[in-house]
C-alpha cells in the first residue's frame, strides 16, 4: 500500500509539471485506455433469429455463463455469438484484444501464440477469421480523388499442408527461379489501386498478364466517378476508365510522369507488399493470398496511426457477421482466381 502510494505521488508530480497540452494528451490516453476496457465483455443484442432470420425469439437459460435463445418458429437454440468471429471460441476477449495488437505489429504466428497463450494452429485460424472479415470492409472501400491503379505479380505458392492435394507440379524451394520467363501462368496477377488518401484495394485476378476482363473484376465500381485515374500505358486501362467515366491520365512507355502525375505511390505499394510477404512472413501461399492482401491494405497503408488499427478492428470484429470457421480456413482453392 505504502508503495502505490509513493508511485501514485511520483505521477501526480510528474503530471504537474506538464505543459496544457502535454496533459490534454495524457489524459485522452488514459480515457482511450478505459474505454477499451469497457468493450471487453462481448453483448449484442438479437433481434432475428441466426437460422431462419424469425424475429419470434425468447430467453432459453444459460450455458457456462452465456445466455442462450430458442427460436419460436423454427426451435432452434443459439447464443449471442453465432454468426460472429466468436462462434465456439473459449477465449476471453482480452486475449483477443492481444492478439490484434500481434496482428498490428505483424508478429510471427508463433510469436503471436506465445504472447497469447493460444496453440499454433488456433492462431492460424484466427488470423484468417478476422482477415476474412476485413475482405468485407475492403469490398465497401470506394476510391475518389487521384487513384493511381498498376499490377503486380506473385509466384504461384503451394506452401503448406498437402494431405489432400496434389501438386501440380514439382516442389521447389522458397525463392528459386520460375522454370518460364516473362508473365507466364506461373505468376499470378494482382490488379492494385490507391488513392492520395491511403485507401487501397487489391485482389488476385488471374494467371500471367492481366486483360480488360481481369480487371474489371477486381476494379468496376470501386472508383467514384470523375475521380483522376493515373495508370501506365497498358491498353486495358483506357477501356476501364471510358466505362466508370474517369478522367484518365496515361504515363506513357518508358517515362515515369506524365506532367504533375506519377505512379510512385502505387510501385511504392507493390514494394512493401513484398517485403512484407517475402522478408516478414517468409513467402505465403497463394490460397491465402487474398487476405494478406488485405492485411496489408489496412496495416502498412491506411493512414490511422497503429494505436487507433487495433481499436478499428477490434469494434469491426466485435459488431461484424462472420461465417468462417476454423475448420475450413484451410479448404480454399488452391488458386483462388477471378478469372480462369
Amino acid at each position: 500500500m505504502t508503495t502505490n502510494k509513493a508511485e501514485l505521488e511520483i505521477i501526480k508530480q510528474l503530471f504537474q509539471n506538464l505543459n496544457a497540452d502535454d496533459k490534454k494528451l495524457f489524459l485522452k490516453s488514459i480515457k482511450e485506455k478505459e474505454q477499451i476496457n469497457e468493450k471487453l465483455n462481448f453483448t449484442r443484442n438479437l433481434t432475428n433469429c441466426p437460422h431462419c432470420h424469425s424475429k419470434h425469439l425468447k430467453k432459453n437459460g444459460t450455458k457456462n455463463g452465456k445466455q442462450r435463445y430458442i427460436c419460436l418458429d423454427c426451435h432452434k437454440t443459439f447464443a449471442n455469438t453465432n454468426n460472429t468471429i466468436f462462434y465456439g471460441v473459449k477465449k476471453d476477449l482480452s486475449v483477443w484484444q492481444k492478439y490484434i495488437h500481434c496482428m498490428v505489429e505483424k508478429y510471427s504466428l508463433r510469436k503471436t501464440a506465445e504472447i497469447c497463450g493460444i496453440s499454433l494452429p488456433t492462431a492460424f485460424a484466427w488470423r484468417h477469421k478476422i482477415l476474412d472479415t476485413l475482405q468485407k470492409m475492403m469490398n465497401e472501400v470506394k476510391l475518389d480523388g487521384i487513384v493511381e491503379a498498376d499490377e503486380t505479380f506473385m509466384t504461384i505458392s503451394f506452401k503448406g499442408n498437402h494431405k489432400n492435394f496434389k501438386l501440380p507440379r514439382l516442389a521447389k524451394q522458397r525463392g528459386s527461379a520460375n522454370t518460364k520467363r516473362g508473365l507466364s501462368k506461373e505468376l499470378v496477377c494482382i490488379p492494385c489501386v490507391i488513392n492520395l488518401n491511403r485507401k487501397s484495394i487489391a485482389k488476385i485476378s488471374n494467371l500471367g498478364k492481366p486483360n480488360l476482363v481481369a480487371l474489371q473484376k477486381v476494379l468496376n465500381g470501386k472508383i467514384q466517378k470523375d475521380s483522376v485515374f493515373v495508370t501506365d500505358s497498358l491498353r486495358g486501362y483506357l477501356k476501364l476508365s471510358n466505362d466508370m467515366e474517369l478522367n484518365h491520365i496515361r504515363i506513357p512507355r518508358n517515362k515515369h510522369s506524365n506532367g504533375s502525375f506519377n505512379i510512385q505511390m502505387i510501385n511504392s505499394y507493390h514494394s512493401i507488399l513484398k517485403a512484407m510477404l517475402i522478408y516478414t512472413f517468409k513467402g505465403v501461399s497463394t490460397k491465402y493470398l487474398n487476405n494478406y492482401l488485405v492485411y496489408h491494405n489496412f496495416v502498412n497503408f491506411a493512414k490511422e496511426i497503429r494505436s487507433d488499427k487495433e481499436q478499428i478492428l477490434f469494434k469491426h470484429i466485435t459488431s461484424a457477421n462472420c461465417i468462417s470457421k476454423s475448420i475450413n480456413v484451410a479448404n480454399r482453392p488452391a488458386v483462388p482466381l477471378l478469372v480462369a
